[in-house]
């Protein structure tokens, strides 16, 4: 039992540095190590913040979502938005969104949508399938990273906006779905039929997604 509880601590530990890299404001790029989900309180009261490490046992340090344009934590890419509209995030003022689908026309998830109490965090958990996004793509299973977070009122269900950026994002909706999903697939005919078809929708989106990526990548 021991050695389960080491290992499992072990596994928890090096799960919450991922290998990626972060774009800054001065269009850097720098690669390293990144922890999407450090806790506590960051440099900045309104804006999202991940930590960062250049090689795997240097000293960590914070980046504020004003330091930076994108980052990428394993297999995600992450952009930082700005709640559109008159909507808050979770009471950030800045935060990061994942870029689920990187098209003409994109699709953003977070967690954070709406006014809540509560901080909003980057969660790590498993995820299964496709992942795609403005600054990397990977294939497979493993662990994927969503925003969203403890103590939030939104933190237990994904909210997705489209548009050609962040600048741009408006909701998704089930009454939009079809007719924004089909454009934002345009590309992969097949794809389409089954949206039009109805065997795909707002709940089942992130199949849709994985389904979506598996096509193309046979197209390339």
């Amino acid at each position: 039992m021991a050695l389960f509880i080491l290992l499992s601590c072990q596994k928890a530990s090096a799960q919450k540095w991922l290998p990626g890299n972060f774009v800054d404001v001065k269009d850097v790029k720098i690669n390293g190590y990144i922890h999407p989900n450090p806790g506590g309180r960051g440099p900045f009261a309104d804006e999202g913040f991940i930590e960062f490490k250049d090689e795997e046992h240097s000293t960590p340090y914070y980046l504020s979502a004003r330091d930076l344009q994108s980052f990428v934590a394993g297999r995600d890419s992450f952009v930082v938005a700005h709640a559109p509209g008159n909507e808050t995030w979770a009471k950030r003022e800045f935060d990061f969104v994942r870029v689920a689908v990187d098209e003409p026309i994109k699709i953003y998830a977070t967690r954070g949508a709406g006014s809540g109490g509560g901080g909003k965090k980057v969660q790590v958990a498993p995820a299964v399938g496709f992942g795609t996004g403005t600054y990397g793509t990977s294939y497979g299973g493993g662990i994927g990273i969503s925003i969203g977070g403890n103590g939030g009122g939104n933190s237990g269900k994904l909210s997705y906006y489209y548009g050609s950026s962040t600048a741009s994002m408006q909701h998704l909706t089930k009454e939009n779905f079809k007719d924004i999903m089909s454009e934002v697939m345009a590309d992969e005919p097949e794809v389409v039929e089954q949206i039009k078809g109805n065997h795909f929708g707002i709940g089942n989106i992130e199949k849709l997604i994985v389904y979506f990526n598996k096509i193309k990548a046979l197209h390339q």
